[in-house]
């Protein structure tokens, strides 16, 4: 069974949020979870709290990174 264990926070016609996207499906690929991602732009709040560090990544509902998603660090944060 699959499980969502990260969440990006992303927008449409962001560069960093499609490299940030690749990493985080091959690495839950690679270790068999899931990933959920959401748009910003479809909620003001979200737009507000994050729209200036997109793409941000959480994991097991924590902040992990924002920018830019190390590889190995993802994978260090779901294998622990």
């Amino acid at each position: 069974m699959t499980t969502s264990r990260v969440l990006l926070y992303s927008k449409p016609g962001c560069h960093l949020c499609d490299d940030a996207r690749t990493v985080i499906a091959q690495v839950c690929a690679d270790l068999g979870t899931g990933f959920e991602e959401v748009d910003i732009t479809t909620d003001p709040a979200l737009m507000h709290a994050y729209g200036e560090q997109i793409p941000v990544t959480f994991v097991d509902g924590a902040q992990h990174d924002f920018w830019r998603v190390d590889e190995q660090r993802l994978r260090t944060a779901l294998t622990r």
